[in-house]
């Protein structure tokens, strides 16, 4: 048994004592859910702070970041010491003698708040642990929250227990940086260096001690002493800093009066992008590591993981700027095409209401129909009725006045693009481009969008009729086609035409037809080897598409992406080995330990005889006579006996448009068309795979070529390393001297603005930009076009020699 303790006072005391254990035991304890929760040890031992992650290219660049509060921690020792100073005179003097509660500032406090001078005495420790645990947070809070008095005492009395944990486990140091890296400095800045790029554009450790205490200062109130919004009030805050850090002796008093008459002197920086996955690549890798993060409980928004791409930033750059050459002129070409006349149109030429339909879509449309069911022009009132928006243009945003039926109308006339490189041998995506411009289109064009493949399906026919055991070197006959199938239990014919409408009636090669795009050709191989097998082979080399097997699936009228054809494309040049991409290299924490690396998974799914005859293949649409890829030669691309295969595809009606391109070390897939599948180039306008996608391809190849620390490099593609069974010494078909019957060419680079009007006018037509050739028959050449075999090597001569002439000619016409 206890005795009783004789003297009342002590016995009182120390009952109180015994209360205020039990007190704040439940307090920690929370105790039947009164209380809410606080911080344990462990929280203590490793605070988490909500840091950003950053995504990097694989060669260390930064290119943006994802946060839900923009932060970027730094040690102590990167925190310029006038940071430090004005922190101390400021917030709390007796920083550095107290241990988390300041008992005395308490005291003082509370006898000025009981005289009407509130102050505020809570120190830097007390302040961190509010920030870093949230303790006022309703989820931080129990059932004695509801509580009037009660609701701001315990939250307080949490600070109190959890400042002294701090205290007890860390330096003094250690705990001022932690307060700097988590406070809010207003603009979506938390953390010292986060605030010191995006209001002065420097590092935190360079700060000077003007900027220090404006910063400082800042942190009584970031919404009242904003220095961009409220620059007078930073100012007067500023000084008051100022003035603190004087009478604590951090500043001389010569000093204060020098500083006091400083102005702000404000340099709007920023740190790398977004956290809203404001480009394409940014919001690909968000959704790349999306399983990841929930298999092993990261979140890349407040984690601080450090993303390595696979992304080349040169490679990146060069894509993006041959993207931006050629969109530029395909949007002038398509506006000339059109003139004033509206695009869109159905496959038999009818003009289709694409703006009425897509109104009707839109989510808004039928709850204004419910709304406004007895007053319908209401309706449609409001989506013509003008209102300011900023819209997308080659020269920049634009303010404008548009309707929404106006934005609808505008945007559904824009060319878009997506295009991706990849290195097949390791699997990693060198190049992501998803479109023209993520602010105004998210759509992602590479692995979002799937879009009818054209003639860049063809090569799956090809590659079924080599696995049946057919040479590059068979030959088919390239005359009309009548092939039967079945629907729905009745017989019906389908007869494929060649792109000009016309017939050679001529023997040719697999490869000569598959270089030149022979549509009946293709349709005899795929109906020889089955379209159930033209299937199979995309699947097994890299489609997942769902694919209709019907009898025309190898002129591409099933929709894939331009991942999936990459993907594909990239299994002929790796050996026959299909290699899943990644798009992400290792991930590390803050302190640069690898937390995963990423490699590519692979599967062999061909032969490497079968896969080396098909890049035999398809550098037959450079080799043969007529091959679609010939536009390359307008570029700089044949040196060092550099070879380049390739495929173009359009599909019906000029909708898409795409290039496929080989190189010895890498694959580019290229797509262009309207979001709008009704908006397409009119029938011999130029909207040909040769004349919209393949430029792109080519523009960029040959700024990689150019640039020596690349490490990519012309040459031959590798020499078989099996022996090749299949007969190759395919003859040489007879070639006319008269060179214009090659694919479509190029278009010259002429920059193109989208017209710039308040509102949405009538785009006055231009001249059509100057064709390389004439898509009809040439005029005979003063020679006579003499028909006569050409070997390859006098075939190059021969257009060098021609390519030389055009430049002599463009240089006289200057």
């Amino acid at each position: 048994m206890f005795k009783e303790i004789p003297n009342k006072y002590i016995r009182y005391f120390s009952i109180f004592i015994f209360c205020i254990i039990i007190f704040f035991c439940a307090l920690q304890l929370n105790f039947l859910w009164l209380f809410g929760y606080s911080p344990t040890r462990h929280d203590v031992q490793s605070p988490t702070q909500r840091v950003g992650s950053e995504l990097y290219t694989s060669d260390g660049k930064l290119i943006g970041r994802y946060y839900k509060e923009n932060r970027t921690p730094v040690n102590f020792s990167e925190i310029s010491p006038s940071v430090i100073n004005a922190l101390v005179a400021t917030e709390d003097v007796r920083f550095y003698k107290h241990m988390g509660i300041d008992f005395r500032s308490l005291l003082s406090s509370g006898i000025s708040t009981a005289t009407g001078d509130k102050r505020g005495a809570s120190t830097i420790t007390q302040q961190l642990a509010k920030n870093l645990y949230r303790t006022r947070y309703n989820k931080s809070q129990g059932l004695l929250s509801h509580i009037p008095v009660l609701r701001t005492l315990i939250p307080k009395l949490k600070e109190w227990m959890t400042a002294v944990k701090l205290e007890s486990n860390y330096e003094k140091n250690d705990i001022i940086t932690m307060y700097l890296n988590t406070v809010s400095f207003g603009n979506n800045a938390y953390g010292i260096k986060t605030a010191s790029r995006i209001y002065f554009d420097k590092e935190a450790n360079t700060l000077d001690v003007p900027e220090a205490a404006m910063l400082v200062g800042m942190l009584k109130g970031t919404s009242m002493y904003n220095p961009i919004k409220n620059p007078d009030k930073a100012l007067e805050r500023r000084n008051v800093a100022l003035a603190q850090m004087n009478k604590y002796d951090y500043i001389s008093a010569a000093q204060l009066n020098t500083y006091k008459n400083t102005p702000l002197k404000l340099k709007e920086g920023r740190i790398d992008n977004g956290s809203d996955g404001d480009s394409y690549l940014r919001a690909a890798v968000d959704k790349y590591l999306e399983k990841w993060c929930e298999e092993n409980n990261y979140d890349l928004y407040e984690d601080g993981l450090k993303i390595y791409t696979t992304i080349d930033s040169k490679l990146q750059k060069y894509a993006e700027e041959a993207v931006q050459e050629q969109m530029k002129i395909l949007q002038k070409r398509f506006y000339n095409v059109w003139g004033n006349e509206n695009p869109w149109e159905d496959s038999e030429g009818n003009k289709v209401d694409y703006p009425n339909r897509a109104m009707k879509n839109l989510p808004i449309y039928s709850l204004l129909q419910k709304k406004y069911k007895d007053t319908p022009d209401s309706v449609d009132a409001y989506f013509n009725k003008k209102k300011k928006m900023k819209i997308f243009t080659w020269k920049g945003d634009r303010d404008t006045l548009f309707s929404t039926l106006d934005s609808i109308s505008y945007y559904g006339k824009i060319m878009n693009t997506g295009m991706m490189t990849l290195d097949p041998f390791n699997g990693k995506i060198k190049v992501w481009v998803g479109g023209i411009d993520h602010k105004f289109f998210k759509y992602d064009h590479v692995n979002q969008s799937k879009r009818q493949a054209g003639s860049t399906f063809k090569p799956f026919a090809y590659l079924a009729a080599l696995e049946s055991g057919m040479s590059p070197c068979d030959t088919f006959t390239d005359k009309p086609v009548s092939i039967a199938y079945q629907e729905n239990g009745k017989t019906e014919y389908w007869e494929p035409k060649n792109a000009d409408w016309s017939y050679s009636y001529r023997e040719m090669s697999l490869r000569a037809a598959m270089g030149k795009s022979v549509n009946t050709v293709t349709a005899q191989v795929t109906e020889k080897v089955g379209a159930d097998n033209v299937v199979k082979w995309a699947h097994e080399t890299g489609i997942e598409s769902n694919l209709a097997s019907v009898p025309s699936v190898s002129l591409g009228p099933n929709d894939v992406s331009v991942f999936e054809m990459v993907r594909a494309y990239g299994t002929f040049l790796n050996d026959g080995i299909k290699t899943d991409p990644i798009l992400v290299e290792k991930i590390t924490d803050l302190d640069d330990n690898i937390i995963e690396e990423f490699t590519a998974k692979t599967k062999r799914v061909l032969t490497e005889e079968i896969a080396w005859l098909m890049l035999y293949m398809f550098r037959g649409g450079m080799d043969e006579p007529g091959g679609t890829s010939r536009a390359l030669w307008e570029w700089d691309l044949w040196k060092k006996n550099n070879q380049i295969g390739g495929k173009t595809g359009t599909s019906s009606d000029y909708v898409d448009a795409w290039y496929m391109g080989i190189t010895k070390d890498l694959v580019t897939g290229v797509w262009v068309g309207c979001d709008e599948r009704t908006a397409h180039f009119k029938n011999g306008e130029t909207g040909e795979g040769s004349r919209t996608a393949l430029p792109i391809f080519a523009k960029f190849m040959e700024k990689v070529y150019k640039d020596p620390s690349t490490g990519y490099t012309m040459g031959p593609f590798p020499k078989s390393k099996v022996k090749i069974t299949r007969d190759i010494n395919c003859p040489t078909p007879e070639y006319s001297v008269d060179t214009s019957a090659t694919d479509s060419l190029a278009v010259d680079s002429t920059e193109f603005i989208v017209p710039d009007t308040e509102e949405q006018q009538p785009v006055q037509k231009e001249e059509v930009l100057p064709k390389k050739e004439d898509p009809k028959p040439a005029e005979p050449a003063k020679q006579p076009a003499t028909v006569v075999p050409l070997t390859k090597k006098e075939e190059r001569e021969l257009k060098r020699k021609q390519r030389q002439e055009e430049k002599e000619k463009k240089k006289k016409d200057q």
